[in-house]
């Protein structure tokens, strides 16, 4: 019990003292009493002035004059002091110490005003008396109304009037009406101050309610622009903190470099080892670039394995920083006991010398990415004047695709693949091709990226596949047609469905086409891509990997998708460091051979590679040597003239 009574008297001098408050709830209620106290002061300074207006002539001067006007300075003063708080000016202590003044000063003004009040019933008669009692009255709940958002000031101040007043009117005087008065204003006291504590704890709630949703508010909004895996700002925090880095950037503000950071090899590792695995490594990705920018700018994960970043720096300074960033990004990485090594690319934009806003600053950054990945892979690249050429030619053939009359702007050709021992045609490889009446010839080098980015690559590919199936028509038998598969073709079901239709409707045997997808497209989404090989294999038709030996695949991949055959990289044949490559492109013919998968050369250009080639036991060759690309009434019209004994045998 003692212990008990201990604890309720400390919670109780806690509670008097305002130190277990919370610092919401004591801001709230400054804002409150900010309004309030000045009317209080006003309230106790007219109430005064008018008793001492009405004891004037029966009471000395300093008792009706005097001291009623120092009491009604005092609150005027306070009054004005409180009229010139600002909320911005003080932090939690400061408005705690003028919550315990203000309730000091309450219990102060209140002793002087019942000592005062109650001295002046020794003057005048029944009337002046009778004031004085509704003067305390009066003022002791004008007062607790005032407070009602300071409780402990308005209990004090309640104490310490209608006690003194209490006994005052119930031990002095003899009149059973000024007692009946005092018990009176008491209870009405006791009521009053009953419905304040409710209206105060109900304040209370409120505060807390708006607090805690404040709260959650804030950690809602951190969590909407915080990106889960990596604990980075996201996509969306990121472009908003940037657009106003640009809109600040100008006068003694640096320029910005924004970069576009992509990793190398992820989607292998991924799919290779799991999603988990490749969880832990983005977000050892997300720690590594954490540290590399802390106090330089801000780092963002914009999805994927996709980030940027953003920091006051010129183009030179970005691509030091992002030269040492893409080393550090490329150390190995140990994930659920497996050691991984994947690296990274980076696009580099500059606001220097520069229009447009942030997308297009974002837009330029991910043009120099898409070069680093391109020429200069585990590199920054930083955008150029020959970048901006670049993008306004990709724009005009853009503009140009997307109003290209398919039907009659593009065409195919032709190039034949002959068998190295009898140089019998065996396969024909359709090629794309387009004359624009406003560009004239396009290469499909530059016009098939271009489809990719515009989305109109999936009308593309199954028109050339239809003008490939009547070409093949024309075609012997016994020649296969090749047809090439992008990344975007793999992993689009709307796309492989088409091809299937087309195919099907045609006529044409599917087991004479040979879909050739490189190494690249076939890692973009190895799971789309055994999935749309599978669907395409299962009808009939044959599968290549094209440009095999500038990938990344594993050779397990081999056995894995339904692989017919393999067409080895000119880089191997022809070209500067063909020579150089020699050992390596026996190696590959002979691993072919092992694996008994058909291999064919491309890029067969002199007598003397085609030797080598045929000594190394290369299946078929294909080139400029052999022929160019032709249209196929040109092809139909170059194999008629192909000797006896070759052309029998493509027949």
């Amino acid at each position: 019990m003692e212990d008990a009574g201990r604890s309720m008297f400390l919670r109780a001098i806690q509670w008097l003292t305002l130190s277990s408050v919370d610092p919401h709830l004591a801001e709230k209620q400054f804002l409150e009493l900010r309004s309030q106290v000045p009317l209080l002061y006003a309230l106790l300074g007219v109430n005064a002035l008018a008793l001492g207006y009405t004891h004037h002539g029966v009471a000395p001067d300093w008792m009706s004059i005097w001291v009623p006007g120092a009491l009604a300075l005092i609150g005027i003063f306070r009054a004005v002091a409180w009229l010139r708080y600002d909320r911005r000016g003080f932090d939690h202590a400061a408005i705690l110490t003028i919550l315990r003044r203000t309730t000091v000063l309450g219990c102060l003004i209140s002793v002087a005003y019942i000592t005062w009040s109650l001295k002046l019933t020794d003057y005048g008669g029944p009337d002046e008396r009778a004031h004085v009692a509704m003067f305390v009255g009066i003022t002791v709940i004008g007062c607790i109304f005032c407070l009602s958002h300071l409780p402990q000031a308005a209990i004090l101040v309640a104490v310490a009037t209608t006690i003194p007043y209490l006994a005052f009117y119930t031990l002095v005087f003899e009149s059973t009406v000024y007692k009946a008065i005092a018990l009176n204003i008491v209870l009405v006291t006791l009521v009053v101050m009953r419905v304040l504590m409710n209206g105060f704890s109900a304040f209370a709630t409120l505060v807390r309610s708006q607090s805690e949703t404040v709260r959650l508010n804030r950690e809602v909004t951190v969590l909407a622009h915080t990106d889960m895996l990596t604990g980075l700002p996201n996509r969306r925090l990121f472009f908003a903190d940037l657009e106003r880095r640009m809109k600040e950037c100008g006068g003694t503000n640096g320029p910005l470099s924004l970069g576009v950071i992509d990793l190398d090899r992820f989607k292998a590792a991924n799919d290779t080892y799991g999603h988990i695995v490749g969880d832990l490594i983005l977000a050892e990705v997300g720690a590594r670039l954490a540290s590399e920018f802390d106090n330089r700018g801000g780092v963002a994960r914009l999805g994927g394995d996709e980030f940027a970043f953003v920091i006051e720096a010129d183009g030179e300074t970005a691509i030091a920083l992002m030269t040492g960033v893409c080393q550090r990004l490329s150390a190995p990485y140990v994930a659920d006991d497996v050691t991984i090594s994947i690296g990274a690319s980076c696009g580099i934009a500059t606001t220097e010398g520069s229009a447009g806003g942030a997308s297009a600053l974002y837009e330029r950054a991910d043009y120099a990415l898409y070069t680093s990945k391109s020429t200069r892979r585990g590199l920054p690249t930083l955008y150029s004047a020959a970048h901006e050429a670049a993008v306004r030619s990709d724009r005009a053939i853009e503009a140009a695709l997307q109003a290209a009359d398919l039907d009659r702007e593009f065409v195919i050709h032709l190039q034949p693949v002959v068998d190295t021992r009898t140089h019998a045609v065996t396969a024909v490889e359709a090629l794309a091709r387009w004359t624009s009446p406003t560009l004239g010839s396009v290469s499909p080098a530059v016009f098939v990226p271009v489809a990719e980015r515009t989305g109109i690559v999936h009308r593309l590919t199954v028109k050339l596949f239809e003008l490939t199936l009547a070409a093949a028509k024309d075609l012997p038998a016994s020649i296969t047609v090749c047809f090439n598969l992008s990344a975007h073709d793999l992993t689009s079901h709307g796309t492989i469905l088409s091809l299937v239709s087309a195919l099907r409707q045609s006529g044409v045997a599917p087991s004479r086409i040979v879909f050739e997808l490189t190494e690249t497209a076939m890692l973009r989404d190895f799971g789309a891509a055994r999935e749309a090989l599978g669907m395409l294999s299962a009808m009939g038709a044959q599968v290549a990997i094209d440009d095999f030996g500038t990938g990344h695949a594993s050779l397990s991949y081999l056995r894995e998708l339904p692989i017919g055959r393999v067409k080895i990289d000119r880089s191997f044949v022809s070209g500067e460091k063909a020579l150089a490559r020699r050992d390596l492109l026996g190696a590959v013919i002979a691993m072919c051979r092992s694996l008994d998968l058909p291999c064919v050369a491309e890029g067969v250009e002199t007598d003397e590679q085609m030797a080598f080639l045929s000594s190394a036991g290369c299946d078929a060759l294909q080139g400029y040597l052999i022929a160019r690309p032709m249209p196929p009434a040109d092809m139909i019209e170059w194999m008629k003239g192909l000797p006896a004994d070759r052309s029998a045998r493509s027949a």
